[in-house]
């Protein structure tokens, strides 16, 4: 896995190994930084669920400003932050090692995007988006990766909605505002 794009365009990225993990593929991260390729410069990212940090990676690469990065998992965090070495945005990141909902119950931090990504069929996707909506910036969006059947909510107040099919896996990204 290597980051596509940006000022660390080429730059290896170390992932978790096993079952437990679900990398996004490098087709649908592509997908995903095609859609909001207008929207990352300058921004502060939010990657929930994050498992080795490569969509805020991503962003940051890109031009985002800054980005914090939420597991539960320690080795999650663990790669996460070796992948920031790696790429030299760990001055312009952080990392929480902790449950991604009860962090956004903490926080009073405003992002321009989220990334949203648990594990598929866990049945919390909704409760995120819920969650995170009040901690998105007029104009932000929030970006969800689902199992293709999985059903979200069309309609989040004040936010507008499009969903993409990739196989197996879909987008549902989210924009706050008229934008």
């Amino acid at each position: 896995m290597r980051v596509i794009t940006g000022s660390a365009r080429g730059r290896k990225l170390k992932t978790l190994e096993g079952d437990s993990v679900r990398p996004t593929t490098d087709k649908v991260k592509e997908s995903i930084f095609n859609i909001i390729q207008f929207d990352i410069e300058g921004r502060r990212i939010l990657d929930m669920f994050c498992g080795c940090g490569q969509l805020g990676i991503e962003a940051l690469s890109r031009g985002a400003a800054s980005a914090v990065f939420v597991d539960i998992s320690r080795a999650s965090i663990s790669v996460t932050e070796e992948n920031l070495a790696t790429t030299g945005f760990r001055n312009v990141s952080k990392t929480v090692l902790g449950n991604s909902l009860e962090y956004l119950d903490r926080t009073s931090e405003i992002f321009d995007i989220a990334f949203l990504d648990p594990p598929y069929h866990a049945g919390i996707m909704g409760d995120a988006i819920e969650r995170v909506a009040p901690h998105i910036a007029d104009g932000g969006i929030i970006v969800c990766e689902t199992g293709e059947r999985e059903v979200l909510p069309e309609d989040i107040e004040g936010f507008t909605s499009k969903r993409y099919k990739y196989g197996k896996i879909a987008l549902t990204v989210y924009r706050k505002g008229n934008v």
